[in-house]
């Protein structure tokens, strides 16, 4: 006669339950840390870290020989938690994390030093940006597209101030969620106070960073940076010119600026891009115009 053997310690399963074949016969890894917890002897062994279970050995985690899994992990979590809130499309927003609000743009020429009064004008005369920036996120965040059940064109920006926090705000003062995507530095680096907290998100890997911005991307605006902002924006260019992404709307804010640091015809002219590779973006002014190259593209009706 074959008798049931005693249930293990701890949130041990009903008979109805263990009968169900939709359930899984081990328990989760959060019932067997706890299991490890409860049920552990203090012992010289037990003590050691080698005992500790893996997934909860931080020591362990942070060895060089991890880094493939910690690649993993930074892949993983922001793409699981941006399913699970149901985010389908994201719009981007690069730019500098030095141009100040209107707001704040006297306060900088006041308290600039002589040396630097040139370069706090030109900051100053920027802050224009924020207001576009800002405008850009309320209008997509408004019109609160839904398809399939998902969200499409939730804001996404890099979670720190400047351009980041104004495209942050703009979705905020919309009503809508928007995304964060912050980078550990060596000086201190915090999320601005309006991107949604289950929305933001911290990075050790640039490289990883960087693939979150693009995988849900479906239109990408690009304000004045430094470079941060070129990198982000050359490799996007670089993946549409050579085929590894489909072409999406790249909206580049400030013609004066760009053109002023990047002579773009030369380097048509030099050959190591074609002329064509030029029309991977559209120059931008104002957020109604950007809006407008989105509309246009997607064809979506107002």
């Amino acid at each position: 006669m074959c008798t049931r053997s005693a249930a293990p310690i701890g949130g041990a399963m009903t008979e109805k339950e263990e009968r169900d074949l939709k359930r899984r016969k081990f328990y989760p890894a959060e019932q067997e840390a706890a299991f490890s917890d409860k049920a552990t002897p203090d012992t010289p062994q037990t003590r050691d870290p080698a005992y500790k279970l893996a997934f909860r050995d931080i020591d362990f985690l942070l060895r060089e020989e991890l880094r493939p899994v910690r690649f993993q992990l930074e892949l993983l979590k922001p793409e699981m938690l941006l399913d699970e809130a149901e985010v389908g499309s994201t719009l981007v927003m690069y730019g500098s994390a030095r141009i100040p609000s209107p707001d704040h743009a006297e306060t900088l020429l006041k308290n600039a030093a002589p040396e630097n009064r040139v370069v706090a004008e030109r900051l100053a005369a920027k802050a224009k940006y924020y207001d576009e920036a800002y405008e850009l996120a309320r209008i997509a965040s408004s019109k609160a597209i839904v398809e399939d059940g998902k969200r499409q064109f939730v804001i996404c920006s890099g979670g720190g101030p400047s351009i980041m926090e104004a495209a942050n705000k703009g979705a905020h003062d919309a009503g809508a969620e928007s995304i964060g995507l912050n980078i550990v530095l060596p000086h201190e680096q915090a999320p601005n106070q309006y991107v949604t907290p289950h929305l933001s998100f911290q990075f050790h890997y640039f490289a990883l960073r960087k693939m979150h911005f693009l995988l849900r991307a479906k239109a990408v605006a690009v304000f004045p940076g430094g470079f941060g902002t070129f990198d982000e924006f050359f490799e996007l260019l670089t993946l549409i010119q050579t085929g590894k992404m489909k072409p999406m709307p790249i909206l580049l804010f400030g013609k004066d600026f760009w053109s002023r640091v990047i002579n773009w015809e030369a380097i048509a002219e030099e050959g190591t891009i074609s002329k064509a590779d030029l029309d991977l973006f559209r120059w931008c002014e104002t957020a109604e115009e950007a809006w407008g190259h989105i509309s246009a593209f997607y064809d979506i009706k107002d």
